[in-house]
């Protein structure tokens, strides 16, 4: 018997950085994902394969379940990176130890796992495992999160829900909240992809290693953006907002906001999402406007419509 598990993609609107650190923040579940499928067998094998969002084969590799551990296979093994294999043996063995019972059976498994989404592109192709896994295993993706990559949450809870959120770290057991939140501008706005991928690993520490004398004023002023956000029915209102944000993070993480390294002379608004560096930021505009990043050799352009599950 095969059985199949989904998890949605990720953004992070409001709230970069210091989400980590139990500030309110607003994210949205993209409408594309991740699948992993499972299909028991008669062996003590795990065969894992992992493939891309147009069915090429990007990683391959096998496991033996032996001894209550996961290791990789001797004979036949096939990995197509051992970073990768040893990544995906650290987020079993923690679903194993959050579920004793998890791969206990002398029984074999043939795994795969497809992107809906770029792997480069930054919307989640880890926590959607991680939340997959859990789903398989049975534990809470939130612990299973902290015990293998760590951060925030925000994008395990994206993951399980259909409709934008604030969240909330907040102990073991984040604060979720459903709302609405559907733009009356949205037709304005897009995500454009950096060309590069942000490490989450890099900014996270980053960010750890900064002294946040500002926290207090900072968490302030982003509640109050994200709350207006909320209610904010202008295109123009928006932007205000979000240039704000940006000027805020600017300062806490003692980095150029994204505009003002690359794209100074757009003369709409521009928002960094998630870490900064890389992945997709959000931009205001027109469809006409989005020539000025094709010009730049900013070709990955996505309305907000085609992105977000609303």
């Amino acid at each position: 018997m095969k059985t199949s598990f989904y998890s949605h993609g990720k953004l992070l609107i409001t709230g970069e950085y210091l989400v980590l650190d139990g500030i309110k923040a607003l994210a949205v579940p993209t409408k594309k994902g991740q699948w992993l499928t499972v299909q028991e067998n008669d062996t003590d094998t795990i065969t894992w394969k992992s493939f891309d969002e147009n069915e090429n084969c990007w990683f391959e590799t096998n496991f033996e379940i032996k001894d209550q551990n996961i290791k990789p296979s001797l004979e036949n093994n096939v990995s197509t990176s051992p970073e990768v294999t040893e990544t995906l043996i650290q987020i079993l063995s923690s679903a194993r130890e959050l579920n004793p019972n998890f791969l206990s059976k002398q029984k074999g498994y043939v795994v795969e796992t497809k992107l809906e989404f770029h792997r480069e592109w930054g919307l989640g192709s880890s926590s959607t495992l991680i939340n997959n896994i859990a789903q398989w295993a049975e534990v809470n993706a939130f612990s299973l999160l902290q015990n293998s990559f760590g951060g925030s949450g925000y994008d395990i809870a994206c993951a399980q829900y259909d409709t934008p959120i604030l969240y909330k770290r907040s102990g073991d057991i984040p604060i979720i909240k459903n709302i609405e939140f559907n733009p009356t501008f949205r037709n304005n706005l897009f995500f454009v992809y950096l060309n590069q991928k942000q490490n989450s690993k890099e900014s996270i520490q980053h960010y750890q290693s900064l002294s946040l004398k500002d926290f207090d004023k900072a968490e302030v002023a982003i509640n109050e953006i994200t709350n207006s956000i909320l209610d904010c029915a202008q295109i123009e209102e928006f932007e205000k907002l979000i240039d704000a944000h940006e000027e805020v993070i600017s300062k806490i993480i003692k980095t150029p906001t994204v505009k003002s390294r690359l794209f100074s002379d757009y003369p709409n608004s521009i928002k960094s999402l998630g870490g900064w560096g890389g992945d997709f930021i959000l931009v205001t505009g027109s469809l006409s406007d989005m020539e000025y990043f094709k010009n730049k050799e900013y070709h990955t352009i996505i309305p907000y419509s085609k992105m977000v599950l609303e």
